[in-house]
């Protein structure tokens, strides 16, 4: 595609190095490290579905190392395998050898879009249009979101679903026309004061980071965040002029782009003037502990960097640091709670027993395993856009699971499961409600009140 450097607020922006080659000139070390044993297999979804070698992380690795090696080409089909990989990380916590497959797969990502091997007109004007505009500012986000909002609450979205309309649309607009998410009434600057002030004594003092997709459609898990926070001794800023950390753009090949939304992130909450760096979205919060990889190269934040992927913090992660009240509240019924694990908070952060510890300490909470907890809903940043038929596959068989349980509430640390998991469900009928783990904390503390 078309170089979209221009859109980078940082005057600093870094080239590519040296042979304009990502993978042949990041650490050799990273690309010969696996062992090529197999045990990743088991747990890859894309080689799960197909069986095929080069589905798998194993199979992915060998084509980027030839490349590294010069004895394959950047071509489109290796572009469509890296793109075919969901980025969901469980090669990572399977593999003996300790493998950094996630900057393997960023940078096998860059590659594929420094060489341009999938240009088209069409892709061009999309990813300009949605990496380049709609997600480098979140003023631009918001104004799209206000459009959906108005004609979500306006009516006219009931109307067109209703009057049988969509029937005559191509099949894939139909399918993503139900996939739109439900606006919040407010955006969390519109919800959040830029400090609120602990409950009891300070002992903290965070930066609570609001995202983007999180910001349009759970704003109200923000909110939470704060509240549950300063519940527990912090006090909490959150800047207004947020803008989103670059995840979306590293994921997707723009290293330049991602680069320039780290920059604009620590110039906005320094890392120094902090005791933590709270996000509660897992694939932001994974990106956001590897600044330094991004800046390393970069004189003027390569140490910011460092410090910065020091005080980032998910919201469990944090709070099972400081530890937390325990809600003071007596449950009438008992809720059957299940737990399912981001990916990028499983295998990217190795976050797993905190959000379990923080859903069985609210009083009235019945925690039931999910069978295959930790294995991918499909959704994956934008995967269940750009893949819809493997993403649907993946989502059907955590449906399944999901209802083995018997559970009456879904619980989930990032946005983007929240919202497959949600259409999945109210596709398939189920009677359910998808929460965030902090959501149902929160909401036990606002209980104590009554």
């Amino acid at each position: 595609m078309s170089n979209l450097s221009s859109c980078t607020p940082s005057p600093s922006a870094q080239s590519l190095p040296s042979t304009g080659s990502h993978l042949k000139d990041l650490d050799y070390s990273v690309v010969q490290q696996c062992m090529h044993c197999g045990l990743c297999l088991p747990t890859c979804p894309t080689y799960e579905l197909t069986k095929l070698e080069k589905h798998s992380p194993r199979g992915r690795i060998s084509l980027m190392r030839a490349i590294a090696d010069d004895e394959l080409e950047v071509s489109k089909s290796f572009a469509d395998e890296m793109y075919y990989c969901l980025g969901c990380l469980a090669c990572m916590t399977a593999c003996p050898a300790g493998v950094n497959y996630a900057e393997l797969f960023e940078h096998a990502r860059a590659e594929v879009e420094s060489k341009q091997v999938l240009k088209s007109p069409k892709r061009t004007l999309i990813r300009q249009f949605a990496i380049g505009w709609l997600f480098s500012d979140q003023r631009n986000l918001q104004f799209l979101g206000t459009l959906i909002r108005l004609y979500q609450q306006s009516g006219l979205q009931s109307l067109i679903r209703g009057s049988g309309i969509m029937r005559l649309m191509p099949k894939r607009l139909r399918e993503l026309e139900k996939m739109t998410p439900t606006i919040q009434p407010r955006f969390s600057n519109e919800l959040l004061d830029r400090v609120t002030p602990p409950k009891k004594e300070k002992k903290y003092r965070v930066a609570l980071l609001t995202g983007c997709a999180q910001d349009l459609i759970f704003s109200d898990v923000n909110l939470d965040t704060a509240e549950v926070l300063a519940r527990n001794g912090c006090e909490v800023i959150t800047p207004p002029e947020q803008n989103c950390c670059g995840s979306l753009h590293a994921h997707n090949g723009e290293w330049t782009l991602a680069q320039g939304m780290a920059r604009q992130m620590i110039d906005l909450l320094p890392p120094d003037q902090y005791d933590a760096i709270i996000t509660n979205a897992a694939g932001c919060g994974s990106h956001l502990k590897h600044y330094t990889g991004l800046l390393k190269d970069d004189p003027a934040y390569a140490a910011k960097a460092r410090e910065w992927d020091q005080k980032v913090k998910d919201i469990h992660e944090w709070l099972g640091v400081i530890g937390w009240d325990v809600p003071e509240i007596t449950p009438e019924t008992q809720a059957k709670v299940t737990y399912h694990e981001a990916c990028h908070l499983a295998h990217g952060q190795k976050i797993t027993a905190q959000p379990r510890q923080i859903l069985q300490s609210i009083p009235g909470v019945e925690l039931c395993e999910l069978p295959e907890s930790n294995w991918c809903c499909g959704s994956a940043g934008i995967y269940n856009i750009v893949q819809p038929e493997t993403a649907d596959l993946l989502l059907q068989r955590k449906l399944d699971h999901v209802e083995t349980t018997g559970a009456s509430i879904l619980a989930t640390g990032n946005p983007g499961c929240l919202l497959q998991i949600l259409n999945g469900a109210r596709e398939r009928g189920l009677r359910m409600e998808i929460r965030h783990p902090i959501s149902l904390l929160a909401e036990a503390y606002r209980q104590e009140k009554a």
